[in-house]
């Protein structure tokens, strides 16, 4: 509130624009991922590698990231083929697809889900490597996915 927001001078860009864009960087990749390492409780000691390839780990990791796009990308087909909705305009399906793998990034509500489902026990560290892993993997595939579909877009093609 004690921030000016319009620029001192015409033509310069004002002090609270300035700030947001020069804290950007370390909010968006320093503070809200360690916020959320230590908001979901992942505590990396006594990991073995029994537990990172345990069938627990496994099955949350690819149950979050085969689970997600399937769900998403099979219900986005499936509006589109009721006439429920439509593709988005320069939209190509290898887009939607690659959106429907960056839904996997699902941490909160697939802690809290491995939470319910496994109890208070010892298998809670491998949920958390699980819902780590599975968000990883979802984020690099889409990413990919989403850079190689733009990287084939003819420059005009809409």
């Amino acid at each position: 509130m004690t921030i000016p927001i319009e620029p001192r001078r015409t033509g310069q860009v004002g002090v609270l624009t300035y700030f947001m864009d020069s804290l950007h960087p370390y909010v968006a990749f320093l503070i809200l991922p360690s916020f959320a390492f230590v908001a979901a409780g992942c505590s990396f000691r006594g990991l073995s590698p029994q537990d990172v390839f345990s069938p627990v780990t496994l099955g949350v990791a690819l149950g979050l990231f085969l689970g997600k796009q399937i769900g998403v990308f099979g219900a986005a087909g499936l509006a589109m083929a009721l006439k429920i909705a439509r593709r988005p305009t320069g939209a190509k399906w290898i887009d939607i697809y690659g959106v429907s793998v960056l839904c996997g990034v699902g941490f909160t509500m697939s802690l809290y889900i491995g939470a319910l489902a496994f109890g208070p026990d010892a298998t809670q560290s491998q949920v958390r490597m699980g819902v780590l892993a599975g968000s990883l993997l979802s984020a690099v595939t889409g990413m990919a996915i989403l850079t190689w579909s733009r990287d084939r877009h003819l420059p005009g093609e809409d």
